[in-house]
């Protein structure tokens, strides 16, 4: 109880000093302008958690995310000082399943409180596409 409140206070407040309302967007455009990697069963050490807020802003923090069979099992956040802790609430998608994974980017994870939050696998974003130098034309043509 005490570490839920500690979450929820950072998220409320300590976050809030530089309102993100617009990082899941970002991210969710770049994941849909270029594509992402498969993401593998395993634990994901570089993860952005996207909560989404009852008053329409979006807290966007660091952490990692276990992956097995393709869906989220446990996340960790991450704190300032680089330590993590598991985020104990148990959450589940709208079908009451744990929330799968698509194009880098979880589905919309909810606990039993009402927390709403994605989980985007940053480090499976595809690199920009590389753009071709057009040549220069010499002069006496």
């Amino acid at each position: 109880m005490k570490k839920s409140l500690l979450i929820l206070a950072l998220l409320f407040f300590g976050f809030n000093s530089y309102s993100q309302t617009d990082c899941f967007k970002k991210l969710e455009e770049a994941f849909t302008k270029r594509g992402a990697l498969t993401v593998a069963d395993a634990m994901h050490d570089n993860v952005i958690i996207s909560f989404f807020n009852s008053d329409g802003t979006v807290n966007c923090v660091s952490g990692k995310a276990r992956v097995e069979n393709g869906t989220i099992v446990s996340i960790l956040l991450r704190y300032a000082d680089n330590t993590t802790e598991y985020y104990e609430k148990d959450f589940k998608n709208a079908k009451k399943q744990k929330p799968t994974i698509s194009n880098g980017i979880s589905e919309m994870a909810i606990s039993p409180d009402g927390e709403k939050f994605r989980v985007v696998f940053i480090d499976k974003l595809k690199p920009k596409q590389k753009i071709l130098k057009e040549a220069a034309l010499p002069d006496d043509l």
